[in-house]
């Protein structure tokens, strides 16, 4: 799993990205690929039956303990861990996920910005009340009416989204029912957390604070998710599955010793369990016991291509490079289509420092940046990869792919011009090398600058 700190800047700009260590506490996105593929396994069909096109919508997997879920800046849904942890079924995390998707079939993120726009309004004009209320001689008054200004505001802005709630919801359903999939779950999911509409402000999840739940709502919900799940499939048992190794892995990773083996004992011998044991035994530096359980997984499903990638992280990240060449290579050849694990394995490749290794590391990385563009971990590693070949102006432009991709559009401008003055003129390489230039100019403006000396 890689874990990775972002900032999505859609609108204005690339993804930002930084890579970080796995801790415990870290927070921002993470980025792992079995994850990612259930996660799509899952929304895919129910993007699809919202006549969106799966490709253009990004899911991003948010790193916090906390119950959340929402979309942001288009067609970009975000998934807390703590909602994937707290779904019970699969019917609960696809409910959850068909209502998001309802929120962007439905225009939400254009109409929300117009409800935060008119609760600020209102919060402005609560304020001016209270400047007159001080020129009127009432301070007492004034600050009532200073502390009550983002309430109202808040108000204000959920007259707009309890009626989008509402329609999120019922095209959810509506998609659910199009993938002949139970809603039982989103019902569920919503009663089972109706007593954080009770709590503080303080003590309740994000999800309900964004996600005004009220009876009326669970009303409308309960009685047509019935009519949907009656004539629904039952969920097939790869999607439990893929639940339980989800949270299996998340807990092995960003959950402390503690939590795993409370919930995965030792005298719990189901693969999720082993693959979390595996996975903290990792975290906590015990590479004999890691690589034991690992090998285990790996006999019970050879052809699991995530266990191959664990085994070939284990060793990596503890000086084998070469020796993770081989379960880096095995995962691939499972897995052909995950950009993330051809990354891994040119990260390996490269270590080696072979001619033929880099060759092929090249390849690697070049076909997951064709799959992932802004993927600046990617950039990274295949920078490395030139400069270990002397290709000084690739390794530049690489660099400045990089930084272009974290917006540190400071070091993207100077690398460009790094790379214009080691590319031949007019390649391909030196044309991108010219659009990140003008594009990071600092001034804003590209000019008549012509080709650095």
């Amino acid at each position: 799993m890689d874990v990775v700190k972002q900032v999505l800047r859609r609108v204005a700009g690339p993804l930002l990205a930084l890579v970080l260590p796995m801790t415990a506490s870290a927070q921002g996105l993470i980025r792992d690929a079995e994850i990612e593929a259930i996660l799509r396994d899952y929304s895919n069909p129910l993007f699809e039956a919202a006549g969106l096109k799966p490709s253009d919508v990004d899911i991003y997997i948010v790193q916090d303990d906390s119950l959340n879920a929402f979309t942001a800046a288009g067609q970009n849904v975000f998934l807390h861990t703590g909602l994937i942890m707290a779904a019970e079924t699969p019917e609960q995390l696809k409910g959850v996920i068909a209502h998001e998707t309802g929120h962007i079939a439905g225009g939400h993120n254009v109409t929300r910005q117009g409800a935060m726009q008119a609760a600020q309004g209102t919060s402005l004009i609560t304020l001016g009340l209270g400047v007159l209320a001080i020129a009127a001689g009432a301070p007492d008054a004034a600050m009532a009416l200073f502390g009550s200004a983002s309430q109202f505001g808040m108000l204000t802005a959920f007259k707009f989204t309890r009626i989008e709630e509402s329609a999120a919801d019922q095209y959810g359903l509506d998609f659910l029912a199009k993938t002949h999939q139970s809603a039982d779950g989103l019902v569920s999911f919503m009663e089972k957390f109706r007593y954080e509409e009770m709590m503080s402000e303080s003590r309740r999840d994000p999800y309900f604070r964004s996600h005004p739940i009220s009876s009326d709502r669970i009303g409308a919900l309960r009685k047509r998710a019935a009519e949907i799940s009656s004539i629904a499939e039952s969920q097939s048992q790869k999607s439990i599955d893929e639940l339980a190794m989800m949270k299996a892995k998340l807990v092995g990773f960003i959950g402390p010793p503690t939590r795993v083996m409370s919930r995965y004992p030792a005298s719990d011998q189901s693969i999720p369990a082993k693959y979390a044991r595996a996975i903290a035994a990792y975290r906590a530096v015990d590479i004999k016991t890691a690589l034991k359980g690992t090998e285990e997984l790996i006999a019970a499903m050879p052809d699991d291509p995530y266990f191959y990638e664990l085994k070939g992280q284990i060793l990596f990240e503890s000086g084998k490079a070469v020796e993770s060449v081989g379960p880096h290579r095995k995962s691939v050849e499972l897995a052909p289509d995950q950009p993330l694990l051809k990354v891994n394995l040119a990260r390996s490749l490269t270590a080696t420092k072979k001619p033929e290794d880099l060759t092929e590391a090249e390849g690697l990385l070049i076909d997951a940046l064709a799959k992932e563009r802004d993927n600046a971990f990617a950039w990274n590693q295949l920078a490395d990869v030139y400069a270990k070949e002397e290709r000084i102006g690739d390794a530049d432009l690489a660099t400045a792919e990089e930084a272009y991709c974290l917006g540190d559009m400071s070091r993207a401008h100077v690398f460009a011009q790094r790379a214009m003055r080691n590319l031949k003129s007019g390649t391909p390489n030196a044309q991108r090398a010219d659009d990140i230039l003008a594009l990071s100019d600092p001034r804003g403006l590209r000019g008549q600058r012509g080709r650095p000396g």
